[in-house]
């Protein structure tokens, strides 16, 4: 049997062979020409309506957790192995098996990417409804918001719509675009998964509820750890772009650093008050969700949001996920070229 050249041991190889500066072909630049591709097909293509591979990754794991549910923080943590060390290890495969070919790296890093980005689609939604309550019509409004968050909609008028869709893009920038394409930049292929998986099991499970309150809290720290960086990253691209949607990034870094803390999340939070210092809105207040009423503090120091100010959060969400998408490119240009450098 033929090995492939690029499958041999470095060490095979006579050191004086080897070019003093050559890097090897896995370190070319494949992963962030992916992770650009994967964002320009989420701009043109957005989720897929049928067969999402999330939506796939959901339905396992709810299928999962109806086996392994009990009040118990070790069934939790249980559900979160099962769930997220297989896709982590599926994405080390692919990353393995793509190693050395620049062509098939690129591809499966824009594929992977596509599969775990949500920014065009956070987007689109926002818009319909900040759309819907431009024309008044708060009972489309209401109908579109469960695409968003989970606040019950029912009681809501179109200022607490309005809040709730911003205060969405604003954690969900993160969440969506930020997060994922930090990971994959350091990670690579089970990076971008890896992360996926966690947020969705967060999603699904980790609630302050009577079911999910001990079941869930594996899954919530483990995406509270993942999230710590991009968060306070998309906070502080949030104010360095404010002028871009006519705010000040004193303001801004002002609302970040004094009320960041105010929210019962360690992350979501210093994106909102980010953004409501950016925007000049204030945001917090009493949120319902199934029933159940939660009391957070305010964020920023303007007006309660309107409709318009969902245009403007969706625009600064897109700025944000574009210089976040830059920053992710040169990190991982810059670790390729590190590695390329030892291994040279």
């Amino acid at each position: 049997m033929i090995v492939p050249s690029w499958f041999r041991p470095a060490l095979a190889r006579p050191a004086l062979a080897r070019p003093l500066l050559s890097r090897p072909a896995w370190s070319r630049p494949g992963r962030a020409t992916g992770l650009l591709l994967g964002v320009v097909l989420d701009v043109v293509l957005a989720d897929p309506h049928r067969a999402h591979p999330v939506a796939a990754f959901g339905t396992a794991a709810a299928h999962a957790e109806a086996r392994l549910w009990s009040d118990s923080r070790t069934r939790g943590a249980g559900l979160l192995t099962v769930c997220v060390i297989p896709v982590a290890l599926a994405g080390l495969a692919a990353q393995q098996l793509t190693r050395g070919h620049r062509g098939a790296t690129t591809a499966a890093t824009a594929l992977a990417s596509w599969t775990v980005l949500g920014g065009a689609s956070l987007a689109a939604e926002a818009l319909a409804l900040g759309a819907a309550l431009d024309a008044g019509d708060l009972g489309a409004a209401r109908r579109k918001l469960p695409a968003l968050c989970g606040r019950d909609p029912d009681q809501l008028d179109a200022a607490g719509l309005a809040r709730a869709a911003v205060e969405s893009v604003a954690e969900n920038t993160s969440d969506a675009v930020v997060a994922p394409l930090l990971w994959g930049a350091v990670f690579g292929l089970p990076g971008l998964l890896g992360y996926r998986a966690v947020n969705t099991l967060d999603a699904m499970i980790g609630h302050h509820s009577p079911r999910y309150e001990r079941f869930g809290w594996a899954a919530a720290r483990l995406d509270d750890a993942a999230n710590l960086i991009p968060a306070r990253v998309t906070g502080l691209l949030a104010v360095a772009l404010a002028p871009a949607v006519g705010g000040q990034p004193r303001q801004a870094l002002r609302a970040l650093r004094r009320d960041g803390g105010q929210h019962p999340s360690p992350n979501a939070g210093r994106c909102e008050a980010a953004f409501a210092g950016a925007l000049g809105v204030r945001l917090g207040g009493r949120n319902s969700y199934q029933g159940r009423t939660e009391q957070r503090g305010l964020l920023g120091d303007g007006a309660p949001p309107a409709a318009r100010d969902i245009t403007r959060a969706v625009w600064l969400s897109r700025l944000v996920s574009g210089a976040a998408l830059l920053m992710a490119a040169a990190i991982a240009h810059g670790m390729h070229g590190v590695h390329g450098r030892r291994n040279a």
